[in-house]
Parts: C-alpha cells; structure tokens; sequence
C-alpha cells in the first residue's frame, strides 16, 4: 500500500515539474489551444533582476519532452503567453488538469490485500465465585464406592445346567440346576443331586440324594428370601473288626431323611447416615432315621440396629425350639438368646463390645451370661489388622449333627448340650502381596461337657455312639488359612488346624486329630480347560469302646486310626457354548484311609459324563 502512494507521487513531482514546458514547446509548434487550462500568475519584487522562468521553462521541456510522454501524457499540452510587459514581478505558472489515469503497463502488483477492517475481538467480563468448601488435610487413600456389576458378555445367558456321569465302582452320579432367568429383583429356581457308589468290601454301599427350590424378591425397601430342601442318604454298617469270621457279619442298613425350609425378610441397604435396619429369619427342619429316631427343630432369629455416624446399637436374638425322641427318651431341648451390643468403627480400629444371654430350658434349665467382645486394629493400614476376640455360648446336640459329622451312629444317641464357657483367639488377617491373603490365629476354649464320638460295636455293625466329658475341657491351638490368587485364572488355597486337647475325664479326645491340614486349587487354562485339585493330610486318632468310655480315666488301651494322605482332582473341558466333559477322580493314591474305625474309604474312584447348558 505504502509502494503505491510513493509511486503515485513521484508520478505527480514529475508531472508539475515537466509537463509546463512541453506544452509551451508543442503550443508554439501546433498552434492549437489545450482544453481545461487554468492559468494563473502571481508578482513578486523580491528581485527585480531575475529572470522570466519562461525560458527556463522552454528549455526544460525541450529536454524532458521524451519523459513526458512515457509517463502517458498525463500534463496538459498547452500553456498560456508569458506577461513579460513588467519586468520588476515574478511569475509562476500553476498547471491545473484533469485527474491521473494510469496505464496498465506501469502497474506494480500488490501480492495481497490489505485488511481495512479494525475490529478489537469482543472479551466477555470475568466473574468470579468462590467455593464455600472446607478444605481437606487428610492425605489417606478414600474408601472406594462398590462398582456397579458389569452386565453379562453372554448375549444369551443359560440358566440351566445339567450333569450326568458314571464311574468304575458303580458309581451314577447327576446334577441339575435351574433358575428363571438373571433378573435381581425376582428369582425362582431348583436343583437335584445324586451320587452313588459301591466299594470292594461287603455292603459297602452309600447313596447321596437332594432335591430343592429356592426365590428371592428384591423389593423397594426390603428383601425376601425362601427355599425348601429334602435330603435323602442311605448307607450300610459295614465296619467290622477283620478278626472276625465273615459268616458272622450281617451289616444293618441306615438312612437319614431330612425336610427343612426357611424364610427371611431384611431391610436393604441404604448409604444413608443414621441408617436404621433390621432383620426377621424363620426356619426348621424335621428328622428321621431307619429305626426310632425323630428329631424337630424350629429358630427364629432377628436384629434390630440403629447407625448413629460411627457409633451402632443394638440387639440380637433368637428362640431355638427343639424336640428330640428315640426309643428311649423324648426330650424337649430348647434356647433362647439375647445379645445387645454395641459397635464402634472408625479408619483404623473395630470394637463391638456385647453380652450373650443364654436361657436353656426342656428336659434341663439353666442360665447363662457370656461375653460377646471383639477388637480389631490396623497394624500396618490397608494391609494387616490384628484382632481379638472373647464369646460364650451354648451349643445344643442335636441328631441331625451327629449323622452329619458320622453316617453310622446308632440308636439312642445321649443328648446332653455343651457349653463354652470362654472362648479367646487372638491373631493376624490382611494382605501380605497383591493376590496374597491369609489369617492365622491362635486360640483357648474352655468347654464343658465336651461331646465325643466312640465305638459300639454289635451284631450289625460298628455304630457309633456319644459320650460326654463331664468337666471342663482346654483345647489350645493355632489356625492358618492362606489364599493366593496370582490371576483371574489360579487360585491356590489352603488351611492348616493344631490343637491340644486337654481333657477333664476322658483319657483322651476319641476320634479328634490333633493336626489337619487341607489344601486346594483351581486352574483355568483356557476358555475351554478348568482343571481342580484338593489334599487332605489327618493326624492320628483315637478310639475307644462305648462301654470302656463311659468308665472315668479307663485303663483301657485305646485303638490308633493311622494318618492318612488323601489326594483327588478333576477336568472339565468345554466343547461347546452349550457342552462340556468333564473327568473327577477321588482317592489317587488309591489307599484304604479310615476316618472312623474299620470303616475305610473307597478306593481310587474315577468317574465323568457330560454337561448341558441351556
């Protein structure tokens, strides 16, 4: 822009400088009168001797004529006649012409454009609001929030699933699950088991059956769960003393039936302070065996408890009702509990603090008070917290117990409830690694009338029967459980248990080691291979005869049950999104291990089948 201005300048000095004298020079020459001439002249008599500029205009034109014209003729052609009548003034001449149009070829090209425009970009006033917020000073990892469950990768979920299978000692086995569908809010189902096999030795015959329902609804403020299950288990006494002449062994034959339900309402959980919840369980069962034995049960249980920030109160409790009868006895055995208590929580400690009030009454009453306390603190934060712990209760016996923990009791079982006067454990849990957690505690019971299983031999079999210690027995020892999960596909596991019985009548604790290790883990492979396995190490035991037992401190030598080492695992391979096969294998070593005496387990048992999913 600023080129243009010079050059149209230098254009105008040229123009007033050269273009006077050619248009005298081509006026004298031609003769003819330019058109739109203005000429006007000024006197002066500063110096009466100078000069009249016409000459000097003439000469100067004859000169410049060629210049002139290559600026495109732009000054006039023509000029008027010099006064020259008063020699003492001074005359100038002003040539007035049109305006300057200039020719293409002295054109210079400008590259761009010049913006013209001024404009100052508009800026929005600033506005400031402070935040009325306390700031922090805790430096602590937050608790995180509990992640909403991502919705299943199946586009189509299976809530069906059934097995069958059959192995080398006779063994039929099958399995089936069903369910309405993966909505939380409304659930219905059921399922079947049964497993059967048959041993070497005579009668050596045991059978498995379970058939049940199940729903939930999850409703606005409450939840509600119910089911009903039936059992079924049948086996022989086919324990016998090997000394003695097989003509002679005619085992007897037991099942154990068992019709329980239950049902309870609870209050949802709401992230809300001074949060009140409670809950309402209802549940029973009724018992019977092959011979006389009957046995019914019916709880209801239930809390109450109200948050108040950090702080929780409230009360616990339950009515344990129970009637027990056999050829020889029928007993009402029933408890009633209430525990208060209260809790304190806070980032690195846990205190509940409670008493557990006991009332037995039926065919013996009694009254009791035990401590209901435990502690936790954060040794090392977010990782290790040690924890101590002092209860009491009463522990009822019942016939259904028994038959779960040994198959082949006899008839008329004593009943007698066990009480554990003071319990305290004190000890460790956390995470150790990423992947890496345990717990491992050691302990002191106090326990009277500590109930055990003995021998009773008869003319069908080794029935076991139940003696109690009649004072206060000390079981001392030590528990450590430890998990690691080094991936989404491994996990290994295991729990160790010690304990030293110290006995208050009985010689010693008959058919309870004193060492038992268990351990286990689970591999997946792939989408298509899981692979299970599980060890089982039980200390030595001892046995006594039922009628030896009931004598105090008997000199009776009593009968050693070896350890043993037991080892079992399993395949299941995944054909398709609907098939899989599937290979369990129990007792591999293949030895005769004897949980209770002269009752060995099977053999090495192997047995597979197939899956279906729908």
């Amino acid at each position: 822009m600023k080129l243009r201005y010079i050059y149209t300048l230098l254009i105008l000095i040229s123009v007033f400088c050269f273009a006077p004298a050619g248009a005298q020079t081509r006026h004298k020459a031609k003769g003819k009168k330019p058109a739109a001439k203005v000429v006007a002249k000024k006197s002066a008599t500063k110096n009466p001797s100078a000069k009249a500029p016409a000459k000097k205009t003439l000469k100067t034109a004859v000169v410049q004529k060629s210049a002139a014209k290559s600026l495109g003729d732009a000054a006039a052609k023509n000029t008027a006649p010099v006064d020259t009548t008063n020699k003492n003034s001074l005359s100038e001449e002003i040539v007035v012409t049109t305006d300057y149009k200039p020719v293409l070829a002295d054109a210079v090209k400008i590259r761009r454009n010049p913006d013209l425009e001024d404009a100052t970009p508009y800026k929005a006033p600033l506005t400031y609001v402070p935040l009325d917020v306390r700031l922090e000073q805790n430096s602590d990892i937050r608790q995180l929030d509990a992640m909403k469950m991502p919705p299943q990768r199946d586009s189509i979920p299976k809530n069906n699933f059934v097995q069958i299978g059959l192995g080398n000692l006779k063994t039929t086995y099958g399995e089936g699950y069903f369910a309405t569908g993966p909505d939380e809010g409304l659930q219905a189902g059921g399922y079947v088991k049964h497993l059967a096999e048959q041993g070497s030795l005579y009668k050596q015959n045991e059978s498995s059956n379970e058939v049940g329902i199940f729903g939930k609804s999850v409703g606005t403020t409450n939840s509600v769960n119910g089911r009903i299950d039936y059992k079924y288990n049948s086996n022989y006494f086919y324990g016998f003393d090997p000394l003695t002449s097989t003509s002679e062994i005619d085992p007897g034959k037991q099942h154990f039936s068992v019709l329980s339900a239950e049902g309870d309402l609870a209050k949802n959980f709401a992230d809300v302070p001074n949060d009140f919840t409670y809950a309402l369980k209802l549940k029973g069962y009724t018992y019977s065996d092959a011979y006389n034995a009957r046995e019914s049960n019916v709880v209801l249980s239930g809390f109450l408890n109200e948050t108040v920030q950090q702080f929780y109160a409230g009360v616990a409790g339950s009515l344990d009702l129970t009637t027990q009868k056999d050829s020889l006895y029928n007993y009402n055995n029933s408890l009633l509990r209430i525990n208060p208590y209260i809790k304190f929580q806070g980032d690195l400690y846990k205190i509940d603090a409670g008493i557990n009030i006991v009332d037995q009454f039926g065919f013996s009453n009694s009254f009791y008070i035990f401590p209901a306390a435990k502690l936790e603190f954060s040794v090392v934060p977010k990782y290790v917290r040690l924890f101590v712990e002092a209860k009491g209760d009463v522990n009822k016996s019942t016939l259904l117990d028994f038959s779960t923990i040994n198959p082949f009791i006899g008839q008329n079982i004593a009943i007698k409830n066990s009480v554990d006067k003071l319990d305290l454990s004190a000890g460790l849990k956390g995470t150790l690694a990423p992947g890496l957690s345990f717990k491992a505690f050691i302990f002191r019971y106090s326990v009277k009338y500590m109930p055990l299983l003995v021998s009773n031999f008869g003319p069908t079999g080794n029935k076991f029967a139940v003696v109690y210690d009649n004072g206060d027995s000390r079981i001392n020892g030590l528990t450590g459980e430890l998990d690691y999960k080094a991936s989404d596909d491994v996990d290994v596991f295991g729990r160790v248990e010690f304990k030293d019985y110290q006995m208050a009548q009985q010689a010693q604790a008959w058919n309870l080691p004193k060492f038992k290790l268990t351990a286990g883990t689970t591999i997946h492979i792939n989408n298509k291979v899981d692979i299970t396995g599980s060890m089982l190490f039980r200390g030595t035991a001892y046995d006594l005869p039922y009628a030896d037992a009931l004598i105090p401190n008997s000199k009776v030598v009593p009968t050693t049950i070896s350890a043993f080492f037991d080892l079992s695992g399993g395949v299941t391979y995944k054909a398709t999104d609907k098939i899989s096969i599937f290979v369990k294998a129990n007792n591999i070593l293949d030895r005769t291990n004897e949980t209770w005496l002269y009752y060995p387990d099977y053999g090495f048992n192997i047995f597979g089948g197939v899956g279906y999913a729908f």
